[in-house]
């Protein structure tokens, strides 16, 4: 790992920033579009936390009662808690991160934060240490059902190991689901390692292809974008280092299945039910794949499994089997698109 790289993002977050208002660019602190449950519950986060925190997504998916989720680079806190109160008291969120300035905002609110969803102690752990490195925390094999994180995997200088150890932790079926910025080629790199430019999440801003390519060196063959937006540049020092690479922000999802590296056709037809109370009429799998509630839809193998063989199986009835092939999954004649464009990923 570089600690130069290290030691630049810690000064930058926990010393030369005081609030996410000192940002020079929108690409870490974007606004989001969050569900009407996380707004509530954003209303009960302290504002220490709100204040403090940086993000460029809402990497926060539904369905969540009882799971146990890591959240890399919480910062100040705020998904970590808005996940706490997610998961119940019967789940269990853990924090990760290595800025000892943050550690400390999130640290003194715990208790705070505890009472204010009704648990008697609280269902959150913060570690201080690095994410390329969870197995020294204790972190085990197979142990995480959910990881996520929130424009920190950027920040990175060992992103290939940050990916291996995510899909280390997850147990089978968990899922990947997390906020970045990227760019549309890779980083000079007497750019990527300008403090400035790292810590406003642009110097390390992974190329897409790149990171297609280091999600199959980690053994996944399959991802999905679920929200896209792009980023603007509104700063004259950060456009003359930087202004010839277009970046957008992404929120992307991947499970820890099996999965085929295109759509394949096994004839599965998949129906959601309707039973997350956040998704009563529609649930949108990625920006491609709307389910609405009772009506069925084709499906490849892969969105098959990530329906069937992870924690949404009891919302879905997802009907055939993988005796059978059909040839590639013919996405052009697909009509399951939501108003959000297409993805990314091997699917459609």
């Amino acid at each position: 790992m570089d600690p130069t790289i290290h030691e630049s993002v810690r000064r930058y977050y926990g010393e030369m920033l005081t609030t996410n208002k000192d940002l020079k660019t929108d690409a870490c602190c974007l606004p989001e579009e969050l569900s009407g449950r996380v707004r509530a519950i954003m209303a009960q986060i302290h504002p220490d936390v709100l204040d403090k925190f940086y993000g460029c997504g809402s990497p926060i998916p539904p369905a969540l009662e009882g799971q146990t989720v890591l959240d890399l680079g919480f910062g100040s806190g705020r998904d970590v808690f808005v996940l706490s109160k997610l998961v119940g008291a019967a789940g269990r969120v853990i924090g990760v991160d290595m800025t000892e300035a943050q550690l400390a905002v999130g640290r003194g609110t715990l208790a705070y934060h505890a009472e204010a969803f009704g648990y008697r102690e609280p269902n959150v752990e913060l570690l201080e240490g690095y994410i390329e490195d969870l197995a020294s925390l204790g972190i085990a094999d197979a142990s995480i059902d959910l990881v996520v994180s929130n424009c920190v995997l950027n920040l990175s200088p060992r992103k290939d190991r940050v990916f291996s150890e995510i899909f280390r932790v997850l147990k089978p079926g968990g899922e990947l689901y997390f906020s970045d910025v990227f760019g549309d080629r890779r980083i000079p790199a007497r750019l990527a390692s300008d403090p400035l430019l790292v810590g406003e999440c642009l110097g390390g801003a992974l190329y897409i292809e790149d990171f297609r390519r280091l999600m199959r060196s980690v053994g996944c063959l399959d991802y999905r974008v679920t929200q896209r937006n792009p980023l603007t540049l509104r700063n004259d020092e950060v456009i003359r280092a930087i202004g010839m690479v277009r970046f957008q922000s992404m929120t992307i999802r991947s499970f820890k299945l099996d999965f085929e590296d295109i759509c394949e056709d096994y004839g599965h037809v998949a129906t959601y039910r309707g039973t997350i109370d956040e998704a009563p009429h529609h649930f949108d799998l990625d920006d491609h794949h709307r389910f609405e509630t009772g009506r069925p839809l084709r499906v490849c193998g892969n969105t098959a499994r990530m329906l069937s063989e992870t924690r949404f199986a009891p919302h879905f009835t997802v009907q055939g089997s993988f005796e059978t092939h059909f040839g590639a999954f013919d996405c052009a004649s697909d009509t399951q698109t939501s108003p959000a464009g297409s993805g990314d990923g091997a699917c459609c």
